[in-house]
């Protein structure tokens, strides 16, 4: 058994919230109009497509593959939308199995702060798969604020991806 948590299981968290999320923004389509401010968004639905967004283009920076424009990327409907996490989670999958890929390998990403502008693969998919974590929370947050509790469990010990 190793002590380090793993991006395999990183992967196996994100795709269970991302799975609930999605589960419970069908149920309840009104929440995705719901005002929201975080990152820029005006609603859940856009936060939404930036969560999954960022994965989809993070997983294709550390792949090397083009980088998905912002204008290229679905707004409507949530199906497409999660579409970029289904995606991405495939090609991260796919990066993970690779035995081949150099993940301590440094990628340059010069519309960062000049501190990260320099950062490893490894780096970059951890903080892709917390990025997602991390807005989940906020998105709880705010549609219980709003009076939609979700019964989110997002955090780690409630996942069953650590077993």
């Amino acid at each position: 058994m190793t002590l380090a948590l793993t991006l395999k299981e990183l992967l196996a968290w994100n795709r269970e919230s991302a799975g609930f999320w999605r589960a419970h923004l069908d149920a309840n389509p009104v929440l995705l109009e719901l005002p929201c401010g975080i990152g820029g968004a005006a609603n859940v639905k856009q936060f939404v497509a930036h969560i999954w967004g960022a994965e989809l283009r993070w997983s294709q920076r550390v792949a090397g593959l083009p980088v998905t424009p912002r204008e290229e990327m679905p707004s409507t409907p949530l199906e497409a939308i999660f579409g970029m996490h289904e995606r991405a989670a495939a090609l991260w999958e796919n990066l993970l199995d690779d035995s081949g890929i150099d993940w301590d390998a440094t990628l340059h990403h010069d519309w960062l702060p000049p501190h990260v502008q320099d950062s490893s693969r490894r780096k970059i998919a951890a903080h892709a798969l917390f990025h997602s974590q991390r807005h989940w929370a906020q998105l709880a947050t705010l549609v219980r604020n709003a009076g939609f509790p979700s019964e989110f469990k997002g955090d780690l010990i409630f996942s069953r991806a650590l077993g």
